[in-house]
């Protein structure tokens, strides 16, 4: 395959960016998009041209740090998959592919297509998590629990954190992302004791980390590569109502 890209390089947060055009021969439809971004970094380096930066760790589409903007969709054509997991067979040859960083305020561009998505550890540090001391780890049986609240948290456990929901967003929310790891202990008996507290937390958290409101539109679970539900913005949404309406905090 031959093919053209227009990518995103910027050298900082604080410099001015463009579009730079290269163009690949030889690339074969069994490629990942990251393969193909690795030949296009030899090709540089011969070059000795600065290779592009972007994050990869674990290629299995597990990590979520393999965040790109692919031709005006988050992670590329196809639905249901991350960067990684995208193959050059979804284009096609002589195609002209354009690839940018997530835009949103609260992911400010490190370099090229590498963007600082630490907001979101933060959101998780404001209260995703269990802080009650148990003692020592229980028999995996030993809490009984709905396999239908189960098959829930487990769905919302899934997201990986790759922020493909605040690229697709037009307001740049972080909703999804948020509801996502609020629903994943508010079902299991394990997160009731700081159920209250924990939505307003991190709601609180996503708001002064510079996250839109929530559109309602869904873009974010259709762009989704683990499909998470919408129905986990309403839970959210229930979730910190019922705190606010009991609140502790000031």
């Amino acid at each position: 395959m031959s093919l053209t890209l227009k990518v995103w390089r910027q050298k900082n947060g604080k410099s001015e960016g463009n579009f730079e055009t290269y163009s690949l021969d030889g690339i074969s439809p069994d490629m990942s998009f990251l393969e193909m971004f690795d030949v296009l970094n030899e090709k540089l380096v011969s070059e000795n041209k600065e290779p592009i930066a972007f994050d990869h760790d674990c290629r299995e589409g597990i990590c979520g740090t393999c965040s790109m903007y692919i031709n005006g969709r988050p992670h590329g054509p196809l639905k249901g998959v991350t960067t990684c997991q995208l193959h050059m067979r979804s284009f096609q040859d002589g195609d002209t592919i354009v690839v940018e960083p997530w835009r949103a305020a609260a992911f400010p561009v490190v370099k090229d297509l590498v963007v600082d998505r630490t907001s979101f550890d933060r959101i998780i540090s404001a209260g995703g998590f269990v802080s009650i001391n148990t003692g020592n780890a229980r028999d995996a049986n030993s809490l009984p629990i709905p396999k239908e609240s189960a098959d829930e948290a487990f769905m919302s456990a899934a997201c990986i954190g790759c922020g493909a929901c605040v690229a697709a967003c037009k307001n740049s929310s972080a909703m999804l992302f948020t509801s996502a790891k609020v629903s994943q202990l508010s079902l299991l008996p394990q997160g009731q004791a700081e159920r209250k507290i924990r939505a307003e937390k991190m709601v609180a958290q996503m708001d002064s980390e510079g996250f839109g409101a929530c559109t309602n539109t869904g873009a974010c679970s259709a762009e989704c590569p683990k499909e998470i539900s919408l129905d986990n913005i309403a839970r959210l949404n229930r979730e910190y109502l019922g705190s606010k309406i009991t609140s502790s905090l000031v």
